[in-house]
């Protein structure tokens, strides 16, 4: 289910209290038991069964019976506590149409002092266990929510792009809350959506941000023509940058360079640009 501002405008302070309340208890409990959850919020159970079941009706928070009866805030949830944070803080005053959705990510046309774009990170969506074993910053044992895998992502993002710029051509950063990062709004499309009418000329520009964004500490490390965007005047972004990894990372040459070789690949089977991987690497590492 999306994210639904309509409903957001809808809550009841209540329901708010028990969205947040969750978020909080899911440090401890997988499935929060309803009389724990009635203690933190201070309500009478028969308040919060029917908040509880309202939450539900909307997508927000999913109740179970295994392996114990209790409530987990779901991923619409923690994206409606979100962006009422955000909203609250004034970074945020409308919300727009979805414009991507990838894999582990939601993004939205929204409106702050102008025009940004709010990145939902929903690590896990698919598949939990995969997302902690290629993700490096999240415990590999231990209770740990996806709701807070999605923030851990998200805060990562965030610090890398406020490393980057702006000697590196990414969105510019504005404001983070849990697993919401709000940026700049890029026009254009990815790369794999567009047909360069210099493609020699966005291949350096690709290389030269990786150099610098090298420079600056910071390794891409899923970087492919899905996370490249070119806007009208072939202007080159480097975005999706939750999985960076330091160049002190004991894997760092062998992960730069397959960051590379993706890009090098992919202009070599679309437009006949071939540039060897040796040289590509001796340029970004000089």
């Amino acid at each position: 289910m999306g994210i639904s501002a309509d409903h957001i405008r809808k809550l009841h302070k209540y329901e708010i209290r028990i969205l947040v309340a969750l978020e909080r208890l899911m440090k401890r409990y997988q499935w929060v038991p309803l009389d724990i959850l009635t203690r933190t919020v201070r309500l009478s159970e028969s308040e919060v069964s029917y908040r509880l079941g309202r939450l539900m009706d909307w997508g927000m928070v999913r109740y179970d019976t295994v392996p114990y009866e209790g409530y987990t805030l779901i991923f619409s949830g923690y994206d409606t506590i979100a962006l009422i944070s955000l909203t609250r803080k004034g970074t945020v005053s409308a919300l727009g149409c979805m414009i991507g959705e990838g894999k582990e990510a939601l993004v939205y046309e929204g409106l702050g002092l102008g025009p940004v774009a709010l990145k939902f990170h929903h690590v896990g969506q698919r598949s939990f266990q995969s997302a902690r074993v290629t993700r490096e910053y999240l415990p590999e044992q231990g209770h740990c929510p996806w709701i807070f895998a999605s923030g851990y992502s998200a805060e990562r993002e965030y610090q890398a792009l406020q490393r980057l710029q702006p000697a590196v051509s990414v969105p510019l950063p504005i404001d983070h809350n849990r697993h919401v990062v709000v940026m700049e709004l890029i026009s254009g499309a990815t790369l794999n959506r567009c047909r360069l009418s210099e493609p020699r000329v966005v291949l350096d520009a690709i290389l030269e941000n990786v150099r610098k964004s090298y420079e600056a500490g910071i390794i891409h490390s899923d970087l492919s023509e899905f996370n490249v965007m070119v806007d009208g005047d072939e202007q080159v972004y480097l975005i999706d940058w939750p999985q960076w990894i330091d160049p002190a990372h004991p894997n760092a040459e062998e992960i730069l360079a397959r960051d590379v070789d993706n890009i090098i690949r992919y202009f070599d089977r679309k437009y006949r640009i071939s540039y060897a991987l040796q040289d590509a690497m001796a340029l970004v590492m000089r």
